[in-house]
């Protein structure tokens, strides 16, 4: 046969000491704590007036232009570049595609490129309310984002080398977001 030493009955002995050592080196290590959340990034961002493409195949389309702001966090702070915007998808139950693109600079001339992708819902006449530019409380609102960043500065790469969680709250014209890293 292929394998006679198999039909001795030495791969069976092999193969199930395989699997105890399996198990018992499974068993005896601990397991992975689950991850925290530390605040990274707290920025404040200004918003222009919504530009209304209108209604396309997947809802309504807007583009609502970043023209500027601040953040803080993590040994860096400085201001968001009047540069980006979110183009938003809205569809007819108020649900909210975000698609964020813009730029940082820190106070020491750093630029970090943000792309920040994610979600914003409530119930419809929160959502109605919150798209006409009304003041809304953020706890009603799910509001997450799942967040990219670039940069060429070597001691921020720590930003380009972790998994981030957005939240947000919107105000009418402005967007708090707070990055958090997950460790």
């Amino acid at each position: 046969m292929w394998l006679p030493w198999l039909q001795r009955g030495r791969g069976v002995v092999v193969l199930v000491a395989l699997a105890i050592s399996s198990v018992t080196t499974r068993a005896q290590a601990p397991p992975v704590p689950p991850p925290r959340l530390t605040l990274a990034i707290e920025a404040h961002v200004q918003l222009g007036t919504p530009i209304e493409v209108g209604q396309v195949p997947r809802g309504r389309r807007r583009v609502v232009p970043i023209v500027g702001g601040t953040f803080e966090g993590s040994g860096i702070k400085g201001k968001v570049l009047n540069n980006g915007a979110d183009w938003q998808i809205i569809r007819p139950d108020g649900f909210a595609e975000l698609d964020t693109r813009y730029a940082l600079e820190t106070d020491k001339g750093q630029v970090i490129y943000v792309q920040n992708a994610g979600m914003r819902h409530a119930a419809p006449e929160v959502m109605q309310k919150l798209l006409a530019g009304e003041i809304v409380d953020p706890k009603l609102v799910y509001f997450r984002t799942v967040p990219t960043f670039e940069t060429a500065a070597p001691e921020l790469q720590w930003l380009t080398r972790s998994i981030f969680i957005g939240t947000g709250e919107r105000y009418p014209t402005e967007v708090v977001i707070r990055f958090w890293k997950v460790d």
